[in-house]
C-alpha cells in the first residue's frame, strides 16, 4: 500500500468515526431513531460494532476505553438494591410513611423520602419502584397525583447530586476523578439539601390550590404480604457498603463485595434479582465508552472540543451553563463522557468535576426528556396520570434554573 493510499484510508476512517460519532449522539438526543426501533443502547452497540468493522478501534483500545470500576459499581448497586426491593424495603417505607402523615404532609414525604433514597441508591431504580407507592398514596388520601409524581422525579435528581452513587453519571465522574466518596459528599450533599427545599416551595407554590387536605380513603397501599424479617440482611448489607463509602474504601469494590453477599442466600430466586437488572443501561455504558474511546483516538474529541477553548470553560458559570445545555441536548451520561476530556485540563479539575457532577444532574429536571429517572416516572404512571411536556416544563423551568444558580454559586464559594 503506498503512502497516498495508506493517507487517503485514514482519511476514510476519520470521516466514518466522525458520521458514527455524530449519528450516535443524534439518537441520544432523539431517544430513538425516527421511523426505527433503535434506542440510545441499541446505537451505542451499533457505533460501537461499526467502529471496531472500519478497523477505527480494535480489541485492545475497546477494553481500554472502558472503565470497568465504573460499570461494575453500578452493577452492583442495582444488585443491592434489587434486593431491597424484593424483600420490600420501599412498600414498608411507603406504608410506614403513609401512617404516620396526613396528606397536608404528602408533598415533602415524597420529595425528602425520593431525595434521601436517590442519594444512596441510583436514582433512576427509586423512581422505578416508588411509582406505584406514590399513586397508591395519593389514592388513599383521594389527592391529585400529578404534582406528587412531579415531585418524585425532579427530587430523586436533585437528591441524587448528593454521592457518586447518587446517578450514572456520578458513577463515571467519581471513577475519571479519583475524588472519593467523602470528598463528594461533603461538597454536594449542602447543594442536594438546599435543592430539595427549593423543589418543595416551587411545587407547593404552583399546586397549592390542589393541596387541600382530605380524609384517607379505605384502599390499602400494601399489595403483598410483608414480614420485616426479609429486611434484616439487605438493611445489614447496604449499612456495611455505606460505612465503607465513607471511610474511603473503593466504592466499586464495597458494592460489590456487598452485591456478592447479598447474592448468598437461600429464599431468594436469583432470576426474580437479574429481572431487577436495567442491563439496556449496562449495554448503553459498554457501547458508549467504546464510542468515546475511539473517538478520542480518531482526534474527533479533541477536533470537536477545541471549539471551545475560547468559552472561559475553566469558569464555573460558563461551564455550568454548558454542561447543563449538552446534557438537556443529549442526556445527561453522553454529555458527561464527552465533557470528561476538559476538566482535566482546568486549572481546578476538582471544582470542574464537581461542576460536571452538579449541573449534569439537576440539569436533568429541566424537561421530562431531560434524565431517564423522569421519563420513568412518566411511563410507569401512564395507565393512571398523564404527565404532558408541558405540566413537567412548567416546574421543571424554575427547579432547574434555580438548583442550577445554587450549586455554581456554591462551588464557587467554596473553591
Amino acid at each position: 500500500m503506498t503512502h497516498l493510499d495508506a493517507h487517503a484510508l485514514s482519511q476514510l476512517q476519520t470521516l466514518a468515526g466522525y458520521a458514527i460519532f455524530l449519528g450516535s449522539y443524534l439518537v441520544f438526543a432523539l431517544g430513538k431513531l425516527p421511523g426505527m426501533k433503535i434506542d440510545r443502547p441499541g446505537a451505542a452497540v451499533i457505533g460501537a460494532v461499526l467502529l471496531f468493522a472500519l478497523g477505527i478501534v480494535g480489541p485492545a483500545d475497546a477494553l481500554h476505553s472502558i472503565d470497568f470500576s465504573t460499570l461494575v459499581l453500578l452493577f452492583s448497586m442495582m444488585l443491592i438494591v434489587a434486593h431491597l426491593h424484593l424483600a420490600g424495603f420501599f412498600e414498608w417505607v411507603a406504608d410506614l410513611l403513609a401512617r404516620r402523615f396526613r396528606p397536608a404532609h404528602l408533598l415533602p414525604m415524597v420529595i425528602v423520602t425520593s431525595g434521601v433514597l436517590s442519594a444512596f441508591f441510583v436514582n433512576d431504580v427509586v423512581c422505578l419502584v416508588m411509582v406505584p407507592f406514590v399513586l397508591g398514596l395519593t389514592r388513599r388520601m383521594r389527592v391529585p397525583p400529578l404534582s406528587f409524581l412531579l415531585a418524585l422525579a425532579t427530587a430523586s435528581n436533585i437528591g441524587s447530586v448528593a454521592t457518586v452513587t447518587g446517578n450514572p453519571q456520578n458513577m463515571l465522574i467519581g471513577s475519571a476523578s479519583g475524588i472519593g466518596y467523602r470528598d463528594f459528599f461533603w461538597h454536594l450533599a449542602p447543594v442536594a439539601v438546599a435543592g430539595l427545599f427549593v423543589d418543595w416551595g416551587v411545587l407547593h407554590f404552583l399546586f397549592r390550590k390542589e393541596h387541600a387536605e382530605a380524609p384517607p380513603a379505605d384502599i390499602p397501599l400494601r399489595h403483598r404480604p410483608f414480614d420485616r424479617r426479609q429486611l434484616r440482611k439487605p438493611l445489614l448489607v447496604i449499612a456495611g457498603v455505606l460505612v465503607g463509602f465513607f471511610l474511603g474504601v473503593a466504592p466499586a469494590l464495597i458494592a460489590a463485595l456487598g452485591a456478592a453477599l447479598m447474592l448468598i442466600t437461600r429464599t431468594v430466586e436469583p432470576r426474580k434479582v437479574y429481572d431487577e437488572v436495567d442491563w439496556g443501561l449496562l449495554v448503553f455504558f459498554v457501547g458508549l465508552f467504546i464510542i468515546v474511546g475511539g473517538a478520542e483516538k480518531a482526534g474527533i474529541i479533541g477536533q470537536l472540543l477545541a471549539l471551545t477553548r475560547t468559552w472561559n470553560l475553566h469558569r464555573t458559570a460558563s461551564f455550568t451553563l454548558v454542561v447543563a445545555a449538552l446534557s438537556n441536548l443529549v442526556s445527561n451520561v453522553p454529555a458527561v463522557m464527552l465533557l470528561k476530556s476538559l476538566v482535566p485540563a482546568f486549572p481546578n479539575p476538582h471544582t470542574g468535576w464537581l461542576v460536571l457532577a452538579g449541573a449534569s444532574t439537576l440539569a436533568g429536571n429541566l424537561t421530562i426528556t431531560g434524565s431517564v429517572a423522569n421519563m420513568i416516572v412518566a411511563e410507569r404512571a401512564r395507565g393512571e396520570v398523564k404527565i404532558r411536556f408541558w405540566d413537567y416544563f412548567r416546574v421543571g423551568l424554575p427547579i432547574s434554573l434555580l438548583t442550577l444558580a445554587l450549586a455554581g454559586a456554591w462551588l464557587w464559594w467554596i473553591q
